[in-house]
């Protein structure tokens, strides 16, 4: 079961870490150009297990009870199922309806599309949004509520575009000529031109990307009850006050408005209108602020009223204080461009530190973003602590995050007020010393081959007095093993030379700066006189020739060369 994904960029490489219940998946690693904001708007599945196919058909299957759709052929068989909705919607609306009811009715609302209406439907309408999904995908599976109960909200505010889902299983030739490459993917088709999807999951963000899409990016509010109404539904928001809709001014604010995708735009003209939706407006006009909730609900907006400004006054206070990492939340926590400083706790303990770190997140807001994790959540909170070697940590634990470096880093001291205020200072100054993970360091008495750890790097390797043949190696390198042996064969054929030790460190579990290995297994040969520039030996060469290298290396760093070698395999 897909629960969860983390994007992280270490050694300019974006990787994306997917956690399954049953198994764990690396996939392969894309070009740090890619802009994570415009990547994240698909979710690719391999092959499910068992237990995922079984949990997704159990979703699908109980849903399908609530579910009474049809595939549609052809454009009036859309016109008479949309008729005969609006008159079960009058009849539904005559008397309370259950939660199942609800969800039904939205289900309805979404055009199922088959090899005989798509083309159709995006031809023949100006804005068709489309849910390309697999039956298997748990993923799919847990957006399709929300893509349905969006569809009831834009058929409420009487939004022209349609919605619609197509099974790529099923369907797989129409599907992959709509663009459907993954699972789920949201597509938005305006008058036949797809563009990629690019907002939040929630219910909320799809209404509030699909109407900026489709012309609708400010709300207008002309009475206190719509006001009222407007609050019922939105938990943020960007609201503007203009004597009259026109002016450099408001065109800016259009223009802010148009360009972003994710916060809900709304507009007054009346002070008692716009204090209603801001508390204590006063006279200010033209005014700007963005409302959210939690403690630091208002945020007024000071700057001029320019396209640029305002957007980066929204991407600088659209996050809370503190934000709580959920799976709905993530995709936009993990493409924010700002530093980050992620809290890993239990919740009951994180009560305790959540004051002191919205203090923080006061003065650092427009540079840093502090994100609380639940240490208990294995499936959020487990791929975070994995980079720092920490995976089965209980205790509270401050790490931080600056994505365009690859640079990480923990706060060794106890999470005082003062301490997170340092930190968050030293991470903007970059006078933080970086965290490099390592295992512990282990006993290497009487060992042919040491053990060196990242903490043992600098004096085992290139501190040591000695030339040293490192073995770089990791659990799932296909080829170490073998590699492995033909050490050991080398380490007991040059046993008792003083000069050369032979050592191995594992670069999963261990990291350092000047520690670098393109692919795996490495083998490094580090001169007693230039450790600075290591040589690279051939794996695939035969001990023997091995052997023949590392003699060289030897009478090359030495005037004596009698003491110093040994003779071939």
């Amino acid at each position: 079961m897909f629960v969860g994904v983390v994007v992280n960029k270490m050694s300019h490489e974006w990787i994306f870490h997917l956690y399954y219940k049953d198994d764990h998946i690396n996939k392969d690693p894309f070009p740090s150009s890619h802009s994570p904001k415009l990547t994240i708007f698909t979710m690719f599945h391999p092959k499910p297990t068992s237990k995922t196919i079984f949990f997704s058909i159990l979703i699908l299957v109980s849903l399908s009870f609530l579910i009474n759709s049809t595939e549609v052929q052809d454009s009036d068989d859309i016109d008479d199922l949309i008729a005969l909705d609006e008159q079960e919607d009058e009849q539904l609306s005559s008397k309370p309806s259950s939660e199942a009811e609800v969800l039904s009715k939205a289900q309805r609302i979404v055009l199922e599309l088959n090899n005989d209406n798509t083309q159709k439907t995006i031809d023949g309408n100006e804005y068709v949004f489309v849910l390309g999904y697999a039956p298997w995908d748990v993923r799919s599976a847990e957006l399709m509520p929300r893509f349905a109960e969006a569809a009831s909200c834009l058929k409420e505010v009487k939004s022209g575009v349609l919605m619609g889902k197509i099974d790529a299983e099923r369907y797989p030739k129409v599907a992959s000529n709509l663009g459907v490459k993954g699972y789920p993917t949201l597509l938005l088709f305006v008058n036949g031109t797809s563009q990629p999807y690019t907002g939040g999951f929630s219910m909320e963000e799809i209404v509030i990307w699909v109407r900026k899409k489709t012309g609708t990016p400010i709300i207008r509010i002309n009475s206190i009850d719509e006001a009222n109404d407007f609050l019922k539904k939105h938990s943020m928001y960007a609201v503007g006050l203009f004597d009259k809709f026109e002016g450099p001014d408001y065109d800016e604010f259009v223009k802010a408005a148009t360009t972003d995708n994710e916060i809900q735009f709304v507009e007054t003209c009346t002070s008692q209108i716009a204090n209603t939706l801001f508390q204590d407006v006063k006279s200010v006009n033209p005014f700007l602020g963005i409302v959210k909730s939690e403690p630091e609900r208002y945020t007024l907006y000071e700057g001029a009223f320019e396209k640029e400004k305002i957007l980066q006054f929204l991407n600088d206070n659209k996050f809370p204080l503190v934000t709580f990492l959920t799976e709905v939340n993530s995709v936009k926590v993990y493409a924010s461009d700002k530093l980050q400083v992620y809290v890993f706790a239990e919740a009951d303990k994180f009560q305790e530190l959540l004051e002191p770190f919205q203090n923080a997140a006061k003065k650092f807001k427009s540079k840093i973003m502090f994100v609380f994790v639940d240490i208990k959540d294995d499936n959020l909170a487990k791929p975070f602590l994995t980079l720092f070697g920490l995976e089965d940590s209980e205790e509270t634990l401050v790490t931080a995050f600056d994505y365009k470096t690859g640079a990480k880093y923990l706060l060794e001291s106890d999470p005082t007020p003062a301490n997170i205020e340092e930190f968050g200072l030293g991470l903007l100054k970059g006078s933080l010393p970086q965290f490099y993970k390592s295992q512990s360091i282990p006993d290497n008495k009487d060992a042919d081959i040491i053990t060196v750890v990242g903490k043992t790097f600098d004096d085992l390797v290139l501190g040591s007095s000695k030339n040293i043949l490192l073995e770089i190696h990791t659990p799932w390198c296909l080829n170490c093993d073998t590699t492995k042996k033909q050490v050991e064969k080398l380490a007991k054929h040059f046993k008792g030379l003083e000069n050369l030790v032979f050592a191995k460190i594992d670069a999963s579990a261990n990291e350092h700066p000047k520690l670098e290995a393109e692919d795996y297994p490495t083998l490094l040969f580090y001169p007693v006189n230039n450790k600075s520039n290591p040589i690279k030996l051939p794996t695939k060469s035969s001990s023997k020739d091995l052997a023949i290298l590392i003699n060289k290396y030897l009478k090359e760093g030495t005037h004596d060369e009698q003491h110093v070698t040994k003779d071939e395999l």
